[in-house]
């Protein structure tokens, strides 16, 4: 059984709003996953998980390349994946909108003229049994 965004319970939600850092997944020319650790936050309204980053480095040039992405939230036992059809965008209003919601969940992210964002259209959900419906 696949799970979508619908399945988030209101602790999975309650979840993706502190302040935790993720892992984001993507895949190598090579097929090999390339995982980091990022902040991110999630949309639940138009089902996008958003990460800032710089324009050019590996995770940009995955996404740019593969078209999917996955961001996992992890908190002792709790956990949530979320993944999909991931995008670069570029767009100045896009970045901003990302910049707003990151310095909602996290802090003030750093003056960066290269700053792109990662848009993950989700597609299906992943987690602990507490954390979805």
């Amino acid at each position: 059984m696949t799970r979508t965004a619908a399945d988030l319970g209101p602790g999975a939600v309650e979840f993706l709003a502190q302040r935790h850092l993720a892992t984001l997944t993507t895949l190598r020319a090579d097929g090999t996953p390339h995982a980091v650790a990022v902040g991110f936050t999630w949309d639940g309204e138009h089902g996008v998980a958003r990460v800032i980053t710089s324009d050019g480095n590996q995770k940009v040039r995955n996404v740019e390349r593969g078209g999917y992405a996955s961001v996992t939230n992890v908190d002792g036992p709790r956990w949530v994946t979320l993944e999909g059809p991931a995008v670069v965008s570029r767009d100045p209003e896009r970045v901003q909108e990302a910049e707003r919601r990151y310095a909602a969940r996290y802090r003030e992210p750093k003056p960066n003229p290269r700053r792109v964002v990662i848009e993950i259209s989700v597609s299906r959900v992943m987690g602990s049994a507490t954390l979805l419906g």
